[in-house]
C-alpha cells in the first residue's frame, strides 16, 4: 500500500508540473506575440515618421525651386531654407555636412567671388543652404535639429508660409484655382504634416 500511494503522489506531481510549463509555455507564447504586436506597430509609426520627413523635405526644396524659376512672390521663401536645414533626412544632411557638401561650398564660394556672372541668382538659396549645413555647430546640427524645438519651427515655417500664399492668391479659393495654385497649396501644406505629425507622437 505505502508503494502504491508513493507511486499516486510522485503521478500527481509530474501532471502539476506538467500543466505548469504547459500553462508558462502559453504565457510566454502570448507575451512574445504582444511584444511582436508592439514592435510592428512602433515599425510602422517610424515608418510613417520617416515617410513625412522626406516628403517634407522634397516639397520645401519643391518650392524653393519654382519661386526661384516661375512662381515669384513676394513671401519670405528664403524660410524654405531653414526648414529643409531643419528636416533634411539624417542620410541627405550627413551627406552634405561632410566632405561633399565641403566641395559644394567651396566650388560656390570661389564661384561667387572670382566669376559672378556665372554665378546665377537661382543658385544662391541653395548655395546658402549647403553653406549652412557645412558651418552650423553641432548644438544646431545636432541637438537642436534633432529636438522638438526644431519641429516646432518646422511647424512655424509652415503655417507662416501658408498663410501668406492664401493672402497672397486673394483668398483660399484663389489658392486652388489660380494658375499654380494647387500645386504651391499642396506643397506648402506638406510641410505642415511632417511637423505636426512627429510633434503629436512626441507629447502622445
Amino acid at each position: 500500500m505505502g508503494i502504491k500511494k508513493s507511486y499516486l503522489a510522485m503521478k500527481t506531481d509530474a501532471a502539476v508540473a506538467s500543466d505548469l510549463i504547459d500553462s508558462d509555455l502559453k504565457e510566454i507564447g502570448f507575451a512574445a506575440k504582444k511584444l511582436a504586436k508592439h514592435a510592428i506597430m512602433l515599425g510602422g509609426i517610424g515608418f510613417g515618421t520617416t515617410f513625412l520627413m522626406w516628403l517634407a523635405s522634397f516639397a520645401a526644396i519643391y518650392l524653393l525651386i519654382l519661386d526661384r524659376t516661375n512662381w515669384r512672390s513676394n513671401m519670405l521663401t528664403t524660410l524654405l531654407i531653414p526648414y529643409i536645414f531643419l528636416s533634411l533626412p539624417s542620410l541627405l544632411f550627413g551627406l552634405f555636412r561632410g566632405d561633399f557638401g565641403k566641395w559644394l561650398s567651396l566650388i560656390a564660394v570661389v564661384t561667387r567671388l572670382f566669376f559672378p556672372r556665372h554665378f546665377p541668382d537661382w543658385l544662391e538659396a541653395p548655395a546658402a543652404l549647403v553653406l549652412l549645413m557645412v558651418v552650423a555647430p553641432s548644438l544646431l546640427a545636432d541637438t537642436f535639429r534633432n529636438s522638438w524645438i526644431g519641429t516646432l519651427v518646422c511647424l512655424v515655417i509652415g503655417c507662416y508660409l501658408l498663410q501668406e500664399h492664401i493672402r497672397a492668391s486673394g483668398g483660399f479659393r484663389n489658392s486652388f484655382t489660380k494658375a499654380n495654385g494647387i500645386s504651391n497649396t499642396v506643397g506648402i501644406v506638406l510641410l505642415l504634416v511632417y511637423p505636426v505629425w512627429a510633434l503629436i507622437l512626441h507629447f502622445i
